[in-house]
């Protein structure tokens, strides 16, 4: 009898011991890719027993505190989500290899122009190589920017009458205006490609009915503007986690 219960202890603290690996957290190193070469960039990894949420960097990697049978869940625009279990061998290796796939984009109806080569430059039309501009930047360039006039002008040459008028009359005060406008309109239809609903609410905690007033707030900010316009997607993702910071501290404040 003694030495079954002996054996019994025994059986108990083996099996305690394992039951205590298993809660040992570690740091997870890890690599996405897509079609098993390509690395993925800007991937949210959630492990969602502890919510602990990271991004892959330019070369798919991330480093991830986990444990043993912890379950990470793999999100980003343009691929298909995935939700990973992390086994005995990876969790003592320290390393695990993840491959997403690409959401797949139905088109409705394709054009095949027949006459790519013919376009209004080829046709002479309008200039070679001519700068496009939009809406607001043509209606400025035509009202004219007012400058000072030397007076030799005045004495000498040609003097254009438009631009002065339009500056005494605000029209080229309020043409600007549009184009600064204009200019945050293009900001935020690229800010809500690059991000989704989601995304705000879950990662970033923004509310849902605060989400529109955030991305104004975000394309304000210089920094943010500069990496939205230059497609820095890494970098408009680490400035927006801050702004997001300040944004809420803010509507803390005002309540």
């Amino acid at each position: 009898m003694k030495n079954k219960v002996i054996v019994f202890f025994i059986f108990l603290g083996q099996f305690q011991f394992i039951g205590a690996q298993t809660n040992v957290e570690k740091w997870i190193n890890g690599q996405v890719t897509t079609n098993n070469v390509s690395p993925v960039e800007g991937v949210n990894i959630t492990n969602t027993s502890s919510k602990i949420m990271v991004v892959s960097d330019a070369y798919g990697h991330f480093s991830i505190l986990s444990k043993e049978g912890d379950i990470l869940s793999f999100s980003a625009i343009n691929y298909e989500p995935l939700r990973k279990f992390i086994n005995k061998k990876e969790f003592n290796i320290g390393s695990i290899a993840v491959d997403l796939t690409p959401k797949r984009i139905e088109l409705n109806e394709v054009i095949v122009n027949k006459h790519s080569n013919i376009t209004a430059e080829n046709l002479g039309i309008i200039p070679k190589d001519q700068v496009k501009l939009t809406t607001a930047e043509r209606r400025l360039q035509t009202a004219g920017d007012f400058k000072p006039i030397h007076l030799l002008s005045l004495l000498g040459g040609a003097l254009a009458v438009d631009p002065i008028l339009n500056a005494i009359s605000g029209r080229t005060k309020m043409l600007k205006k549009e184009l600064s406008i204009e200019k945050k309109e293009f900001l935020m239809v690229k800010l809500e490609n690059l991000f989704d609903d989601k995304y705000y609410i879950e990662t970033l905690k923004i509310p849902a009915e605060f989400i529109k007033g955030f991305q104004y707030y975000c394309i304000e900010d210089v920094d943010f503007a500069r990496s939205l316009k230059d497609k820095n997607k890494t970098m408009s993702m680490f400035l927006i986690v801050g702004l997001a910071s300040e944004f809420n501290k803010m509507q803390l404040q005002d309540k």
